[in-house]
Formats: structure tokens, C-alpha cells, sequence
């Protein structure tokens, strides 16, 4: 695997080699000190002085020769501005092209220097973690603090960059208005809709995208599904993806997704009135929807690792599995069984193959299409999250055929079997398993073979496999290695166990998985009492409560087009984080009952509220999480986006437990016992975002 220092010291430009952070130097200077510390040569507060001022130099170096180099890209476009002037009078076709020239020559050295300052931002980033690895300390934290909003701030023109997007857009707008040759000057300010074909302005933007963190609506879109491209990746990997890629494997792949939410939310409005009709109390419906999240507890596993070997068994088991549970749940009714519905339903979460869904996007789309690919699986789980109840609410009818009962209550399950048989007929008829599994396939099959031959035909006809894959695994990740030195071996492993995988989490890291956790069980609460509550105060019926989770469904994509493509322009993950749990708390506090008359107005604004930021609070909290996770997390059976599923799912589970408990004390207690621990969860979250809040900087 490669390492950063390598990775620093290969793609520095050697006319600015001398202006870059000397990164090996400091992991050098980290090293000895945490062999002085043990030795009692000094003690924290001597290193934590001492690396502070050796980092303020650093950076200072780096920001200097940034604003000199500003200062020089700045003075040539304001000469170019002049000339450029002068073509207004003029319409000479040949000048307006030096002119252009002269400004693309500008923005390659613009795009060189945006590339210098994202690699010492992120060595700046991976010294401060080191650090609080090396040390236990929360270094990030203190040197944030003291830093980041300071007066003289250093660190602010390297990770907020105001100066040299300032210059970004000048040039942007001044090659632009260069786009038609006849003295036609379109405003990039007045038109930022439009797209200029020009690979330098692309070049640009992509850099001080990258740089900046901004985020598209579909980037924001794609932070739900926990997949996140690599930040350094090569052409050979690009080949790869293109080779594996299927567009028909990936639009199952979505279907899947889509199904599987449909399945989930489409019983939640007529739960209640089928456990009732088995002879149950309305609360076990509790039971019967969280059944699904406690058996996807343990499918998650099974289905992260079996994707190490093939994604269409996978799907195939999935489909089949979801046909049996729905198949159970419907027959249920007409033989009277609580116990075969509940069944059902956990066979339904037998099926759950998200993390084969997510592993696929990541490991068989291309590079410049896996953006959008995860923006469409999360659009696939908002749009099954919506269109589940909304069927249910459309299927309000009852009658017999040959002895079996269709009705509202069983009709979910039916009209699910017949989806996932077909869904089942088209995976088998359409799907490609990915090229790298025919091609480990073969590799073992040659493996096997060669076991016949002699031993020195065995090295030959082993070696070459080995050492292809393992520079194909040294070309996808970028990591750093300076615990080679002491681990050479298992260093860089991924984790192979979830206690493996917890011992690699950061407090950062358990903070934005307790956020999740904390936004499921808030989110689950709201959606799966939602039928009895309604029917208890309001008295709704199953059409009403349909239409009720349809709205709220539908409001996760407008809501991630606003806060995608503007609120993440203005303010840092980290604002939006701590105002979203805030706003989620509050919608917990106003669905409480404090007076003996509860009103529908009430109910359904704290609903929304709730529910919104709730969704906002997922892409975000997902985005920082990708941030502050350990490498070791990104890949393998138990990675980041296993966890976070895991986490999910426990929240549901812990949720739906809690709703048939709260329903022995009476469905007049039912609300707000069920909120106290969402209030209590919410806000021991903000206080534990608080205690890291500098460390997601």
C-alpha cells in the first residue's frame, strides 16, 4: 500500500519542493517524542509546546509562499484584464485567442497551485491524527482551537482558501467571457447556470471543489450511502471500473434498494389493525415491524462478506428470502398466527442486501459515475420509503379467492411476492457478475492446476497472479505508513472481526455513530407509532396515516436539493451538524403531550420537524464520519458503511422494542414514553458533538 509521505514527495513540483510541509520530518519528531515520553525525557506538555511551534512554522512557510504565488497569478490577470479591455473595440478573432491562451497558461499554474495547497492541507490534516494516535491527546482539538479562529489565523488561507478562490473566479469569469469570439461577454455571476466547455475552467472547478469541500446535491445526496471516493486514484483504476462495469447489473442493483424500503414502510400503516385482528394488542406492532431490523442485524454480516466473492448469489438469496417472508406474512391472517407473521417478517430482514447494494457501487461503478450511482441508491431508499406506505393506502379492500383472504392487512405481503418474482426472474435474466470475480475465479482455478506440476513451475505459475494484485491494491488506496515501521504486516489490514473494527474507532468516531444511532431510533419512534398514535388521538384512518408517511417521505429529496446545493455552501458540516440535532430536539420536545387535549396541528408540525433535520443530520453525519474513520474501515466485511448499518438497524431494533413496551402502560402513555428516550439520546449527542466538535474541523 502506498503511503502519503511517498505519495508527497513523488507529486511535489520540484521548483516549490522547499515551500512544502517537510511531513517525514515531523512523523520523525513524533516518533522521538513518544519514545522520550516513555523514557521520561519529557513530559505531554513539552511535546504538545514544542510540535505546536514546529507546526506553526510549517504551516506559516506554506501560507507565505501561497500568498506570494497569489500575488503573482493576480498581476498577471490583471494584465490580461487590460488587453482583454481593448478587444471590446476590436473583434480580431486572432487576438481574442492569445488572449485565451494567455488565460488558460494562467489557469494551469492557478490549478498547480491549488494542487500544492490540497496536498499540504492534507498532510496538515494526517500529522494532527497522528498525533492524537501516537499521543491519546486530543491534539486536533487544542490546535483548532487555538488557531483556527484566531485573529491571525494561519490555518484559515489554507483550509477555507478565500484568497485563492478569489483568483479562481476572476479567471473563471474572464475565460468565460472569452467564450464567443464576437464580443458577446457572458457574466458567470449573472448566469451561473451555464456551462463554459472549456477544460480549464473544468480543471479549475474540480480543484477548487475538491479543495474547498463544496458539495453538489448529488455529493450531499451520496454522503447517505456512505460511499466515498478515494482521494487519490489512478488511470489503471478508471480502466478497471470501466471493464466491470454493467449499467443493467446497477439498475438491479437499485431495484433492489427501492423493494427493499417499499417492503419495510409498507406494512407500518396497517400493523396495528393486524396484530389486533391475530388477537394481539395494537402496540406489538412494535414487534412485528422491528423484526425485520433485528434480523438485518445479523443478514448485514453475512451479506458484507459474502460480497467478497460474488454480488448475484447474494441478490438471488435476497429476492428469494423477501419472497418467503411476504409469502408468511400474508398467509398469516388466514391461519391466525402471530407467530407465522412475525416469522415472516424476520425472513424479510434475512433478505435486507444493503450492504451488498452499497459494496456494489463502490467496488463495479466507474470512478466518474459512482457520484451519481450513490445519489441514485439514496434517491431508491427515499423513493421506497415514500411509495411503501403510500400502497398501502391504496390497497384498502377485501376479498377471497379459493379460501385465502385479500385484504388491506395481507395484500402488502402479497403485492410484494409478486414484485420480488419478478425482480428474481430479472436478476437471473440480466445481471453480469463483475469481471474481477471471473478473473480471481480463473486465478484459483490456475492456482489449482498448477498444484500438479513441479514446484518450480508453481513459483512461475504463482507469482505473476500475486504480484498483479498487489499492485492493483497499491494503485486504489493512498494511506499513510509510518506505523510500517514497527508493523509492517497488519498495519493496513482491515478489520477482521466487529471487535477488530471497534478497537479502530476514534471518540470522534463513536460520537457520529451515536448520532446515527440517535436520528434511526428518533426517525423509527416517529414512523412506527405513527398508526396507533393517530388512531388513538385523531382517530385516522389507515388511508390518512398513509398519506401522512407518504408526505414525509417525500420531503428527504427537495430537502437534500436545498441543503445539497446551498446550506453546504455556506456553512461547514460541522455548523450544520450541531443546528440540525438542535432542530431535531426540538421537534422531540413539541410532540410530547403536556395538556390533556393533544391537536393534529401540533403532532404534525413536530413531526416534520423532526423528521427534516432528521434527514439533514443523516448526510452530514455521514459525511463526517467518512472523514474521521480510520482507513482500516474503508474496506473489507467489516468496514465503515457495515457499522453505520449496524448501528442503524440497533436503533430501529432498540425503537420498536420500546413501543411494545411502552404499550403495556396504555396507548394514553404510549407517546410520551417512547419520546423520553429519543429526548434523552438527542441530547447526550449534542452534548458529546461539543466535546469533538474542533476535531471535525
Amino acid at each position: 500500500m502506498v503511503n502519503f509521505g511517498k505519495v508527497l514527495m513523488s507529486d511535489q513540483f520540484e521548483d516549490w519542493k522547499e515551500y512544502y510541509i517537510n511531513y517525514k520530518m515531523m512523523k520523525k519528531k513524533l516518533k522521538q517524542y513518544v519514545q522520550q515520553t516513555q523514557d521520561g525525557g519529557r513530559n505531554h506538555e513539552q511535546v504538545l509546546k514544542e510540535f505546536s511551534r514546529m507546526l506553526d512554522d510549517q504551516i506559516e512557510k506554506v501560507v507565505l509562499f501561497l500568498l506570494k504565488q497569489q500575488g503573482h497569478l493576480a498581476s498577471r490577470i490583471e494584465k490580461l484584464g487590460e488587453q482583454r479591455a481593448m478587444l471590446t473595440e476590436q473583434s480580431d478573432i486572432s487576438q481574442v485567442s492569445q488572449v485565451r491562451e494567455a488565460y488558460r497558461e494562467v489557469g494551469l499554474d492557478l490549478v498547480k497551485l491549488l494542487r500544492f495547497v490540497d496536498m499540504n492541507a492534507t498532510g496538515i490534516r494526517k500529522i494532527l491524527k497522528k498525533f492524537d494516535k501516537r499521543f491519546g491527546y486530543r491534539f486536533t482539538d487544542y490546535y483548532v482551537s487555538t488557531r483556527a479562529n484566531h485573529p491571525y489565523s494561519q490555518l484559515q488561507p489554507i483550509f477555507k482558501q478565500v484568497g485563492i478562490v478569489a483568483v479562481a473566479g476572476a479567471l473563471t469569469r474572464n475565460l468565460a467571457s472569452l467564450q464567443n469570439h464576437q464580443g458577446s461577454f457572458t457574466s458567470i455571476y449573472d448566469h451561473p447556470s451555464i456551462t463554459f466547455e472549456d477544460p480549464v475552467i473544468e480543471q479549475i472547478n474540480n480543484s477548487v471543489q475538491k479543495l474547498t469541500n463544496s458539495t453538489t446535491f448529488l455529493k450531499f445526496l451520496g454522503q447517505h450511502a456512505l460511499i466515498v471516493p478515494e482521494d487519490v486514484h489512478t488511470s489503471s483504476d478508471d480502466l478497471v471500473d470501466e471493464q466491470s462495469y454493467h449499467f443493467m447489473s446497477l439498475m438491479l442493483n437499485l431495484v433492489n434498494t427501492f423493494l427493499y424500503m417499499v417492503n419495510t414502510y409498507i406494512i407500518v400503516p396497517t400493523a396495528d389493525d393486524y396484530s389486533v385482528s391475530l388477537g394481539a394488542a395494537a402496540t406489538v406492532c412494535g414487534v412485528i415491524i422491528g423484526s425485520m431490523a433485528v434480523a438485518q442485524v445479523f443478514s448485514s454480516v453475512y451479506f458484507s462478506a459474502w460480497s467478497n466473492r460474488s454480488y448475484f448469489r447474494p441478490l438471488v438469496f435476497s429476492s428469494i428470502m423477501l419472497f418467503l417472508g411476504n409469502l408468511l406474512y400474508a398467509l398469516a391472517y388466514d391461519l391466525n398466527s402471530i407467530t407465522v407473521l412475525i416469522l415472516g417478517r424476520l425472513l424479510c430482514g434475512l433478505g435486507s442486501a444493503r450492504a451488498v447494494n452499497r459494496r456494489y457501487i463502490s467496488d463495479c461503478v466507474p470512478l466518474k459515475i459512482r457520484l451519481k450511482a450513490s445519489a441514485g441508491f439514496v434517491s431508491a431508499s427515499a423513493l421506497g420509503m415514500a411509495c411503501g406506505p403510500a400502497l398501502a393506502g391504496l390497497l384498502q379492500t377485501e376479498f377471497k379467492v379459493y379460501g385465502v383472504t385479500f385484504s388491506e392487512n395481507t395484500l402488502p405481503g402479497w403485492v410484494m411476492c409478486f414484485a420480488w418474482v419478478v425482480n428474481l426472474i430479472w436478476l437471473w435474466i440480466s445481471f453480469k457478475e463483475p469481471d474481477h470475480f471471473a478473473r480471481e475465479n480463473a486465478a484459483k482455478a490456475a492456482a489449482t492446476d498448477s498444484g500438479h506440476r513441479q514446484s518450480d513451475n508453481l513459483e512461475d505459475g504463482l507469482a505473476q497472479p500475486l504480484l498483479t494484485e498487489a499492485k492493483e491494491r497499491q494503485d486504489e488506496t493512498v494511506q499513510d505508513d509510518d506505523d510500517n515501521e514497527e508493523n509492517p504486516k497488519g498495519c493496513h489490514k482491515p478489520a477482521t472481526s466487529l471487535a477488530a473494527a471497534y478497537r479502530l474507532l476514534t471518540p470522534s468516531v463513536k460520537v457520529q455513530l451515536l448520532i446515527y444511532f440517535m436520528l434511526k431510533f428518533t426517525m423509527e419512534i416517529l414512523l412506527s407509532e405513527s398508526s396507533v398514535v393517530t388512531s388513538f388521538y385523531f382517530n385516522w384512518s389507515t388511508g390518512s396515516v398513509a398519506i401522512f408517511l407518504a408526505v414525509l417521505g417525500l420531503t428527504v429529496l427537495p430537502v437534500n436539493i436545498i441543503v445539497g446545493s446551498y446550506i453546504t455552501n455556506l456553512f461547514e458540516d460541522r455548523q450544520i451538524l450541531v443546528a440540525s440535532e438542535i432542530m431535531v430536539l426540538i421537534g422531540i420536545a413539541a410532540s410530547f403531550r403536556f395538556t390533556s387535549s393533544y391537536s393534529v396541528p401540533q403532532y404534525v408540525v413536530s413531526a416534520i420537524i423532526t423528521f427534516v433535520f432528521a434527514e439533514v443530520l443523516e448526510g452530514v453525519n455521514l459525511s463526517l464520519l467518512s472523514r474521521v474513520m480510520s482507513s482500516r474501515l474503508s474496506r473489507g466485511t467489516y468496514n465503515g458503511g457495515l457499522l453505520s448499518t449496524e448501528a442503524g438497524t440497533l436503533a430501529r431494533v432498540a425503537a420498536d422494542v420500546t413501543i411494545t413496551a411502552a404499550g403495556y402502560l396504555g396507548q394514553s402513555q404510549l407517546l410520551n414514553v417512547t419520546l423520553l428516550p429519543s429526548l434523552a439520546i438527542c441530547v447526550a449527542s449534542i452534548a458529546a458533538t461539543f466535546c469533538t466538535y474542533n476535531s471535525l474541523y
